[in-house]
């Protein structure tokens, strides 16, 4: 866009194309703003064309205007769009980052010296922690921990404040809340000796700044006048406060989200700002996007029935916000295939049925990149691994190496940057694609795909992506005031991989639904949707069922036209067939019923004396450990985390107090069975395989003290 485009013109290159509720937003330039957005109703083209209409029109001054959202990919897709549109100066951070850059900026005449160190990762810093205050700490217990006062961070809690916040938390790690807040205490005296600073730490004393000297608030305040906040909905207490910082009282503030899209509450995020916005700004317009231009009215149907379909959980406790109402989409997209449901008889089975269903559409032209399997945890990938890879299509693992961190990248990086110093344009006016083609045909780059597999392989993709990349940039902005040269595209190249934004590689993506948050396929397949998984087993309260059911409709809504859902009736080929489908499938899935939720379990019949067999899966049992827990080691655990490691952490307390061996007291299978069986008095608790008379006189009533909530003598 240039300076002598016509009013007229200049609206209609920003607002055309635009629907009735995306030119609202992007015309409403002035006071607060709140915009609830449906998932794929374009509600990142709605902001960036406000911002772009803003500073065309003269609203914004592009230094004024700072645009933050939740990770560094949305932060430069927001400004690469900008870009596109004329209004690339607009600051688009995350946060973190924008916090870290007035921290940077403001640290040496606040407070003096130079900003401490950043620490990468928690870990060794809480393990030092815990040795300083004699306290064990295992891998498992220190990333529990982590966890923990990332989340107290969040909430601005000290350890002070940490005990009474964090009563209903359970025990992290299997320490009781006191323990956890002089480890928090002590982790915070181990970053003070060693001159570091933590990620939560970035915001904390930005914000401590900001609210103790008056210059810095207001050089900030004069600095930025209106602000976008995307993903409202997963504002933590402590970024909240850190933008009433920087707005200083004025409500030149437009938010976006979807309380529907609240999947990560356990970090400390909250849907409660965004919900409480037009009670805080009463003048607030309040806009609502329900076009779903992603998805085809058959995944877009499935999505609004899940959320509709919710009821509360009978006999689960609800220490959470009321439901609110979703959004209800509105698809905009041609018909498409209905949803399919597979039941599978067990976990091999329904992942070589998945990898032979991926082949087909492969096979009719849907590109690899744009399929994707998503899964509830990680460790569910192992399967969908050795089956795509058995049916010889390619994957990649969402959170692998970094793009930007491979070699072949790195090396194609500096020759495109060494040829951009040289030339803007190649001979005969040769476009940056092709450019880019021949400078990295000396990497091994070509046309075709090499036969091989393997590094061979992974090599040639990373080059092929780097050359796509070029090809989609030239296309993009074509015709725009700025020509693109090699110059400019290595540029964005050096900006991506600042912010690791990494360009789309070809091959099936495999990756847990909380990772696929803000991405979307041509055919998703969301697989091992069985009790326990989903929702997942330590889901024990309203608000935790709430937050399964939501995480189920993020995974449909990444679905453009092929979506496929799936679970097994046994883990393992001729296992027993006693899983059940998620609960959140009732009533949608062909031939299922729906349950209610206080439906109580079917009887069962008793099983004849035989080999010990899986209680869960059926599967023969063939280690000590799993006949002990009548289940074999994959299956879901029956038990309550937070009283097992209660258990493990009484008997630490007592070998050491005995010098003993920990095993020698339970082994952590009779403390898994324990755990299990929920034994409510001594006798039942002798009967637990692996206790024993004499264990039971010895440490009956004191496990049966931490079974029953009590701290044992």
């Amino acid at each position: 866009m240039t300076e002598t485009d016509a009013p007229g013109a200049m609206e209609e290159r920003i607002l055309g194309g635009l629907d009735d509720e995306q030119r609202q937003v992007a015309t409403t330039l002035s006071g607060p703003l709140c915009v609830l957005a449906g998932a794929g109703t374009g509600k990142t083209r709605a902001i960036t064309h406000r911002i772009a209409y803003g500073v065309h029109t003269g609203v914004y001054k592009p230094s004024s205007m700072l645009a933050v959202t939740f990770t560094a990919r949305a932060a430069a897709e927001m400004r690469s769009r900008l870009r596109t549109l004329g209004a690339g100066s607009v600051q688009t951070r995350t946060f973190h980052a924008a916090a870290l850059r007035q921290l940077q900026y403001f640290w040496p005449q606040s407070i003096g010296g130079n900003l401490p160190n950043i620490v990468d990762y928690k870990a060794p810093l809480i393990t030092e922690a815990a040795r300083r205050l004699r306290t064990n700490a295992d891998r498992a217990t220190v990333r529990d921990l982590a966890s923990e006062i990332e989340w107290a961070k969040v909430s601005m809690l000290t350890p002070e404040s940490y005990m009474a916040a964090a009563e209903d938390r359970g025990n992290p790690g299997g320490l009781d809340t006191t323990t956890v807040s002089r480890i928090f205490q002590a982790y915070e005296d181990v970053k003070t000796d060693r001159q570091f600073i933590d990620f939560e730490d970035v915001l904390l004393l930005t914000v401590a700044i900001l609210e103790d000297d008056v210059r810095v608030a207001a050089s900030v305040r004069e600095q930025y006048r209106h602000f976008v906040v995307d993903e409202y909905q997963d504002v933590s207490p402590l970024q909240q406060r850190l933008l009433d910082l920087w707005l200083g009282g004025r409500d030149e503030l437009c938010v976006v989200g979807d309380s529907s899209q609240t999947i990560y509450s356990f970090t400390g995020a909250t849907p409660r700002h965004l919900l409480d916005f037009p009670a805080k700004y009463e003048h607030a317009p309040v806009v609502k996007l329900v076009r779903d231009y992603r998805s085809t009215p058959q995944v877009v149907n499935l999505a609004n029935r899940v959320l509709a379909a919710r009821r509360p959980e009978a006999g689960v406790p609800d220490k959470d916000i009321a439901w609110p109402t979703p959004l209800e989409l509105i698809a905009q997209r041609e018909n498409g295939p209905e949803p399919t449901f597979l039941e599978a008889k067990d976990d091999e089975a329904e992942a070589a049925e998945i990898a032979a269903r991926i082949k087909k559409l492969i096979a009719a032209g849907t590109q690899p990149a744009e399929i994707a399997i998503l899964f509830r945890t990680n460790g569910q990938s192992a399967a969908y691994e050795q089956a795509l890879a058995s049916a010889g299509v390619g994957y990649l693992l969402r959170g692998g190496e970094r793009f930007f961190a491979r070699r072949e990248v790195r090396d194609a990086m500096l020759q495109l940057r060494s040829a951009a110093r040289h030339a803007t344009t190649g001979p005969d006016g040769d476009t940056v694609g092709q450019l880019t083609r021949d400078i990295l045909v000396s990497l091994g780059y070509s046309a075709t795909a090499p036969a091989a597999s393997g590094a061979v392989r992974e090599k040639w993709e990373s080059l092929s992506a780097l050359v796509a990349l070029a090809d989609e940039m030239a296309e993009a902005r074509a015709g725009g005031e700025v020509p693109f040269t090699l110059h400019t595209f290595v540029a964005e190249l050096e900006e991506r991989a600042a912010n690791q934004h990494a360009p789309t590689l070809q091959g099936v993506t495999l990756a847990s639904l909380h990772s696929a948050k803000g991405l979307e396929w041509d055919a998703v397949f969301l697989v091992g949707l069985s009790e326990g998984l989903m929702p997942i087993s330590f889901a024990d309260d309203q608000a935790g069922y709430d937050e399964e059911r939501r995480l189920l409709y993020v995974g449909i809504t990444r679905a453009r036209k092929y979506l496929g859902l799936s679970w097994s009736l046994a883990r393992t080929p001729g296992g027993r067939a006693n899983r059940r489908p998620s609960r959140f499938l009732d009533g949608l899935r062909p031939g299922g019923t729906t349950r209610t939720a206080s439906a109580a379990p079917k009887a069962t019949r008793r099983r004849p004396a035989g080999p010990p067999v899986c209680r869960v899966c059926g599967t023969l049992l063939t280690s000590a450990t799993e006949r002990k827990l009548s289940r074999c080691g994959n299956c879901p655990a029956g038990y309550d985390e937070e009283v097992f490691e209660s258990l493990r952490a009484w008997r630490l307390a007592v070998a050491q107090a005995n010098s003993l061996p920990a095993f020698v007291i339970f082994t952590d299978a009779t403390l898994m069975a324990i755990a299990e069986a929920k034994p409510a008095g001594l006798d039942s608790l002798g009967r637990v395989s692996g206790v024993g008379k004499t264990k039971l006189d010895r440490y009956g009533e004191a496990v049966m003290a931490i079974l029953n909530g009590e701290t044992p003598n």
